[in-house]
């Protein structure tokens, strides 16, 4: 079985983020895999390990993107490819590179993560599925293969939907789908000496004019602190009155 999994390099969860005229400040941020990748590339090693084969990442990124194709590596990927973005980028421009890469590789299931936590738009699956004209299914919780036909379980609006869909196919990974294992240190150091194929748009044929973003960002900017609640004190019936007039002063104003 051929698997590629789609990753993205993100911002740690805990840093601090700092945005200065409208631009996020990158220089001193640590950087991790986008942890709803880890997911994707749990569960393409599993399948694996189940039905034998191999395991491919790649991501859209710069240099630094390396660091995040080595996790995958760590966590039991066979190869890499780092495919350099673009200037003016967005999902439709990572999508197109993508397609472009796949276009020439043979699959079976493609995985990625439902969502990234830096922009959290959830696009590059379901734009590269079509873009492959192949299916798509979002948000999966469990998956299984049997021959040619692969059978899941998705969230929808805080249920579940069960359905089977027939190989090549193109899945989301939510949490809840497996728990991502940790890279032993011998697996980590096995990882960093691991060449990492690099390719850009001369090599896929691309024109960088043509294949620019379609949408622009106007502005960013961090939400101001949520002010402190009103504490109400008194006897019941004290609070009460309070809570009345604090509401009716707020309504009078708007």
């Amino acid at each position: 079985m051929n698997i590629l999994v789609i990753i993205k390099e993100t911002f740690d969860t805990e840093e601090k983020i700092e945005i200065i005229d409208g631009e996020i400040i990158e220089d001193y941020m640590e950087y991790i895999l986008n942890p709803y990748d880890e997911y994707a590339v749990e569960e393409a090693v599993r399948l694996k390990e189940i039905h034998g084969g191999q395991v491919t990442a790649l991501t859209v990124g710069d240099s630094h993107s390396e660091q995040s194709l080595r996790t995958a590596i760590a966590m039991g990927a066979d190869e890499a490819i780092l495919i350099d973005k673009i200037d003016k980028g967005d999902e439709y421009t990572t999508s197109q590179l993508l397609k472009k890469t796949i276009q020439s590789m043979t699959f079976d299931i493609i995985l990625a993560g439902n969502v990234t936590v830096d922009n959290g738009s959830s696009q590059i699956g379901p734009r590269l599925a079509e873009e492959l004209d192949i299916a798509n299914v979002s948000s999966v919780t469990n998956l299984t293969i049997d021959g040619q036909e692969a059978s899941l379980t998705r969230t929808v609006e805080g249920n579940e939907e069960m359905l089977t869909c027939q190989l090549p196919l193109l899945v989301t990974c939510q949490q809840g789908l497996n728990e991502p294992r940790y890279p032993s240190l011998p697996k980590v150091m096995k990882a960093k000496k691991k060449v990492i194929k690099h390719m850009n748009t001369v090599d896929l044929g691309l024109n960088p004019s043509e294949i620019t973003g379609k949408t622009r960002i106007i502005d960013q900017y961090i939400l101001p602190k949520k002010a402190s609640g009103l504490i109400l004190n008194g006897a019941l019936n004290e609070q009460i009155d309070e809570l009345v007039s604090v509401i009716s002063k707020k309504t009078t104003l708007l």
